[in-house]
């Protein structure tokens, strides 16, 4: 059977929900028809270019005189909800073709959407200052009534949604002051929990489905190890570590099979420790090399990390998605933060196919589940009604 069948059957199944029930099963329906848009934009039905002109502005903004540059994106029709879409680590940033889709696909589905430029994300990078960007631009969005409609003055639901390494400092921007127990909702799609256990299972392959389980032998996708050192170089004080680190990653990154014995035997004390921590094999050695690396290493994961953070402001209703052949980030993470999260907060969507942040769902099984996780953000975007 074909990706798009299951979808297909889900919309006439909703159809018929909808022909028993007015309000929910409109929804429903409206679920169904968001989830396939959302496959086929996935599996490279890009949206019309016309689409997108008539949808999208760019917009300037200033949050305590420091300025920023973003796309919002809107229909005609009256938003139900503002959203702040957070890009990933692409080098096209706002513009990178499968966000500009998404947040099409989304302002279609009654959301007014805004997708911030941040340069360090850009760069794959990041760091504690996407905290603060990213809350500057939730707080605008939240009290922009002119982005939205200035005739109107009720308060509508306000989201936010991130997808990968993105989630943390998303998450942690809405604890921030002015924004805690403020945003309504957010949408973590193959987000972390444990800094230390995500760098353990890129550099290693081990995880665990609890912190006190036994150590599971993944798959980890070696971009992610390369991504890291080319996102992390900035912090290495040394500048020929930094310049070696640097090529050995782009060199990585190009071709994972590269050679890099030239590069390494450049590196001074700090290039090793992170060296060292790359080649490791043994989980239970983890701890101990990240602990050897560079202080200010050490800091911006630090700062990054949701393990240990009170999260009694965190957005009243987070929906969790994460696939179980996720080779990026493990599933454990998505599981660990919606234990980690207050009673009733936290609504986890595990599928089994899903591939980080591809949203073209799989078997049967992942049609359902990911549907569940629609039908839970249309109802937020309605106020939960």
């Amino acid at each position: 059977m074909s990706k798009r069948r299951p979808i297909i059957i889900l919309v006439l199944a909703a159809g018929l929900a909808g022909a028993l029930s007015v309000g929910p099963g409109r929804r429903a329906i409206e679920s169904a028809l968001l989830l396939r848009e959302l496959g086929a934009s996935a599996a490279s039905a890009e949206v019309a270019s016309q689409d997108i002109s008539a949808l999208r502005r760019t917009i300037a903004f200033t949050v305590a005189g420091r300025s920023y540059a973003a796309d919002f994106y809107r229909t005609t029709a009256e938003p139900r909800a503002a959203l702040l879409l957070v890009p990933g680590l692409a080098p096209d940033g706002k513009d990178d073709r499968r966000l500009v889709d998404l947040a099409v696909i989304l302002a279609r589905a009654r959301f007014a959407v805004l997708v911030p430029d941040i340069a360090s994300l850009r760069a794959q990078r990041v760091s504690a200052e996407n905290v603060r960007q990213i809350a500057d631009a939730l707080g605008y969005l939240a009290t922009a009534d002119d982005l939205v409609d200035e005739t109107i003055k009720a308060p509508r639901p306000l989201g936010i949604a991130a997808v990968s390494y993105s989630v943390g400092p998303a998450l942690l921007a809405t604890l921030q002051s002015g924004l805690a127990a403020r945003v309504d909702f957010m949408v973590a799609i193959g987000g972390y929990y444990d800094v230390e256990a995500v760098v353990t299972y890129f550099t290693t392959g081990y995880f665990r489905d609890a912190a006190d389980g036994p150590w599971t032998k993944g798959t980890p996708n070696e971009y992610g190890k390369w991504l890291f050192v080319g996102a992390n170089s900035d912090a290495v004080m040394d500048m020929r570590d930094r310049i070696a680190l640097q090529a050995i990653a782009a060199r990585r990154m190009a071709d994972n099979g590269a050679g890099i014995d030239d590069l390494t035997a450049l590196l001074g004390p700090e290039g090793r420790s992170i060296q060292a921590l790359l080649a490791n094999q043994d989980p239970d050695a983890a701890p101990q090399l990240i602990a050897g690396l560079p202080a200010k290493l050490r800091e911006n994961l630090g700062a990054l990390d949701l393990r240990g953070h009170d999260l009694a402001g965190a957005p009243r209703d987070i929906i969790l998605i994460h696939g179980r052949d996720d080779r990026i980030i493990p599933v454990s993470e998505s599981i660990g933060l919606a234990a980690a999260l207050p009673a009733d907060r936290g609504h986890l969507y595990v599928v089994g196919h899903l591939a980080h942040a591809d949203l073209e769902p799989g078997d049967w099984g992942d049609v359902l589940t990911l549907w569940q996780a629609t039908y839970r953000l249309l109802r937020l975007r309605d106020g939960g009604e």
